[in-house]
């Protein structure tokens, strides 16, 4: 089991269904990770890079598709690709997208077995990837109801493929920080409160903590200071609104809380490991549902 995993705050708002992000690349630079979506990653022009579910490694061949499920560990490192052009494709899904009741359906059945699958993470054949590929790129293309029920689609298609590989033995998902009632409280009001200026001793007197036990329970929880966790859910929001708007870099820096765009920038470095701009610049389209 990894001991040390980053919990990331990603891009998928409550209102959202599931939110496609596609990007070419030249690294896989960020940490390993868990967060509460599904995720379904596809990669191609990725021969030599590092994959890890869980407590599986291996290294991938030019083109995979895989799917993790929520709070498992996981990440893609570069190891030993060269390609400077690795086209990537991200979806992460809400937990919710389809609730319980419809997952008991008959007809959702597939599904709903792939998703309870999905701890272990799920390796699709080369074969069945081929095959979705055209469907998954153009995802960002199609608008309105049929591009809800097109993701639906290969959700079932990729359910009944052949050839699913689990890769994960154990089941190593951290636990979700949603479970604790103070958390999500701290998570609600922040959500909502983020692009003003919210001190720690103002979060502290929310849950009714002093300020120094609070810091300690949401490490403890998170892994992250009151202050880490404030700037990552700013830095996600500021993410969102680069890809999605005309907004200048200056003007979401005031929007997410900032007080100055150097500070913005410098944190924004820190956490995706390039600039707001060059970031905008890896992404070849973002679409969300709502």
């Amino acid at each position: 089991m990894i001991k040390d995993a980053y919990r990331e705050i990603t891009r998928l708002i409550p209102e959202d269904s599931f939110l496609v992000e596609q990007r070419v690349k030249d690294d896989f630079d960020f940490p390993i990770h868990f967060h509460p979506e599904y995720e379904l990653n596809f990669i191609y022009r990725g021969k030599g890079v590092r994959r890890i579910v869980g407590d599986h490694s291996d290294e991938i061949d030019d083109l995979e598709l895989v799917m993790v499920g929520p709070n498992v560990v996981h990440g893609w490192e570069l190891h030993n690709c060269t390609c400077k052009e690795i086209y990537e494709i991200t979806i992460h899904i809400h937990n919710d997208l389809l609730d319980k009741k419809m997952l008991s359906r008959r007809i959702f059945k597939p599904i709903s077995d792939m998703f309870s699958r999905a701890k272990h993470g799920i390796l699709f054949s080369r074969e069945t990837t081929n095959l979705m590929m055209p469907r998954i790129m153009l995802l960002s293309r199609i608008t309105g109801l049929q591009y809800y029920l097109e993701f639906i689609s290969i959700l079932n298609d990729l359910a009944i493929s052949d050839s699913q590989k689990s890769l994960s033995i154990s089941s190593d998902e951290r636990e979700d920080f949603h479970n604790s009632d103070k958390i999500k409280k701290v998570y609600d009001y922040i959500q909502e409160n983020f692009s003003k200026t919210i001190t720690l001793d103002q979060i502290s007197e929310l849950v009714n903590m002093s300020s120094v036990s609070f810091n300690r329970f949401i490490k403890q929880r998170t892994g992250k200071t009151f202050i880490h966790y404030l700037n990552d859910t700013r830095i996600s929001f500021a993410s969102r609104w680069l890809l999605e708007t005309e907004l200048s870099i200056g003007e979401i820096s005031f929007k997410c809380g900032f007080n100055n765009i150097a500070n913005f920038n410098r944190l924004f470095k820190q956490a995706k490991n390039t600039t707001p701009k060059e970031f905008k610049k890896q992404f070849i389209g973002v679409k969300r549902v709502l």
